[in-house]
Parts: C-alpha cells; sequence; structure tokens
C-alpha cells in the first residue's frame, strides 16, 4: 500500500477503468474518483460507474474504507465541438487519416488537465487512469508518450510533483481481464462482467458472456477476443 498523497481515479464505468479502481484501492489508503459528462453516445457508462462504485468496496476488505469522495465534471463543450461517432449518432468508420471516427480530440489531455487541476485541491498526488497502446483502437492520446508529455506539462505548469499511472499501459485485454481476476478474484471480474460498459453505442440490451454491448462496434470487438483468451487461459 502507498500512503502517498492518495489518488484520484478517472473511472468512466468500462472495463478498464473499473480494473483501474481496484488497482488503486489494492495499493494507496485513500482513493477517490472521477467521471467527465462530455455528451458522449455512450453515457449510460455514467450509470454504471454508480453500480460499480456501490459494490467494489465489498470485494476485498479495507476496500471500502479507502473509498473516499466521488467527483462528476461537465464538459459539455467538448461534445459540442467534437465531429465523432462518440459525440454523434453516426456510422462507426475510419477516417481519411487513419483514425476511427471514435476518437474525440483532445479528450484525454483535457481529462487529465482537469483531474490535476481536483486533485491539486484535493492534495492528491497520483492520477489513474486506463490508457493503453497495446490492445486498443489506435488513439493517439492514449500512447505512453503522450501520458509522459502531459505528465510533464502539468508539473511544471502547476508546480507539482504529480505521477500519472496507468498500470494497463502494456497489457492486452487478456491480461487486463486477468489482472482483474488477481486483484478481486471471480467476483470481481463477475462485477466488470456484468456492471461494467464499454459498447460504442450504448447499447446495454443484450448479454454476452463477456457482458452488454452491441457485440460489433470495435470496443465490444477487443473486449469479446480479450475474454475469450482470458477464459481461455483459466480453462486450461
Amino acid at each position: 500500500m502507498t500512503g502517498d498523497a492518495g489518488a484520484l481515479v478517472l473511472l468512466s464505468g468500462g472495463q478498464d477503468s473499473a480494473t483501474c479502481l481496484a488497482w488503486a484501492l489494492d495499493r494507496f489508503s485513500s482513493v477517490e474518483t472521477l467521471a467527465f459528462d462530455y455528451g458522449q453516445r455512450h453515457a449510460v457508462e455514467l450509470e454504471c460507474r454508480t453500480e460499480i462504485l456501490s459494490r467494489i468496496g465489498t470485494i476485498r476488505p479495507g476496500w471500502a474504507d479507502r473509498l473516499g469522495a466521488d467527483h462528476n465534471l461537465g464538459l459539455a463543450t467538448l461534445g459540442e465541438v467534437s465531429d465523432t461517432a462518440l459525440t454523434r449518432d453516426v456510422a462507426i468508420e475510419m477516417n481519411a487519416n487513419g483514425l476511427p471516427n471514435t476518437f474525440v480530440p483532445g479528450r484525454n489531455i483535457l481529462f487529465l488537465t482537469f483531474a490535476a487541476t481536483l486533485a491539486y485541491r484535493r492534495g492528491l498526488r497520483h492520477i489513474v487512469g486506463g490508457m493503453c497502446e497495446t490492445d486498443f483502437s489506435g488513439y493517439p492520446d492514449c500512447r505512453d508518450d503522450a501520458i509522459k508529455a502531459i505528465q510533464v506539462a502539468l508539473n511544471i505548469g502547476m508546480a507539482q510533483n504529480f505521477v500519472l499511472r496507468t498500470p494497463l499501459m502494456w497489457l492486452d485485454k487478456a491480461a487486463t481481464w486477468a489482472l482483474a481476476r488477481q486483484l478481486g478474484g471471480d467476483e470481481l471480474v463477475d462485477l466488470i462482467v456484468e456492471h461494467s460498459h464499454t459498447c460504442y453505442r450504448g447499447e446495454r440490451d443484450t448479454r454476452h458472456d463477456w457482458g452488454y454491448g452491441c457485440g460489433t462496434c470495435p470496443a465490444c470487438e477487443i473486449r469479446a477476443r480479450g475474454y475469450a483468451t482470458f477464459r481461455g487461459s483459466t480453462a486450461r
């Protein structure tokens, strides 16, 4: 456990952020959480995170005591200026620049800037996010170099010593499922399956073995593929 001024976890309500919350609860004596409402098409994730917060404290002794304040910030302007498949009801496809149109330019830069602003006020040094460049949709602001650059800029600009933690950066989705099991056993895996949300289309009508979603968007496909690999490895 690290008692170094506590941690702030970016908890969207998805698989990755739920795993990161468990990771932080396993390491820090005080953990606060933060969500952003930016007009995302899959805003149902914000409802899912409420269930995650209400249940995760029971998984391991001491986790409930370490779980601190939850914060929600509205960033509607980001959705207004973004013409993407995550902020508009349009088909998900690749752009001419080689990036999927689900990429919201500047999203993680803004998220981490606002997170650092909140962490500054709350006296929290560690900021934890689920960014990953191993098994992802190709978003440039999820790459390790981008996160390191943002950390440098925040520390220079705020005269602080923030540490941006990305425990999933070098894990594929199968390894992320395995990390969840390592942290909280099958109970945490089941919680993530039932109550986290990944689907870009925001659909929760269909239950798959890996959770709810349309099953065909890139986020669902990555999650499903990782879960199948994870279950295949545990069956051996």
